[in-house]
């Protein structure tokens, strides 16, 4: 294998919904998948770029707010989709992750893969426990991202390092 697969849960847990990232990630580490690299971010660019390695395969699992909204339905996203969504929406973090992939590419530091699994939130003010949709939204979201970390695996198994495409679901 020429590369890993990276799961980074981006978000905060202190703020409702923003912490359905570290909520997955914090569910995968009960059964940690092999080979598999487990992280949580507050989507800081120069923290969530040091996770990963231009050679791995990175899954970012993160909650967003989308106008109109439909609290706890589920995107997949490419990085590039990813990148044109955020810059239309507001994040919940100070730099969104339309700026981290930006940052990545300029540095010449994007993974040969990236996929966003997000889900949509209704709550982000302070506070503990994720709002009713998102929570009944989270076991369909850890499989979705399980999925992603198997097929990962075998892409990297199977490529020889060559980069591959991806389909956006939204």
């Amino acid at each position: 294998m020429t590369g890993r697969v990276v799961v980074i849960g981006v978000g905060n847990p202190f703020r409702r919904d923003d912490g359905a990232g570290p909520a997955v990630v914090e569910a995968l580490r009960a059964d940690p998948p092999k080979d598999t690299l487990l992280a949580d971010s507050d989507g800081e660019p120069g923290r969530m770029l040091g996770l990963w390695r231009p050679r791995d395969a990175v899954v970012v699992v993160e909650v967003v707010h989308a106008h109109p909204g439909r609290p706890g339905r589920l995107h997949t996203l490419t990085a590039e989709r990813a990148a044109r969504c955020a810059a239309r929406s507001a994040s919940t973090h100070a730099l969104g992750l339309g700026e981290t992939f930006a940052l990545a590419a300029a540095l010449d530091r994007m993974p040969r893969e990236l996929t966003v699994h997000a889900v949509e939130g209704a709550d982000f003010r302070l506070g503990c426990g994720l709002s009713a949709p998102v929570a009944d939204a989270l076991p369909h979201l850890l499989r979705q991202v399980t999925g992603a970390i198997a097929d990962a695996h075998d892409r990297l198994r199977h490529t020889g390092g060559r980069p591959t495409a991806h389909q956006d679901t939204a």
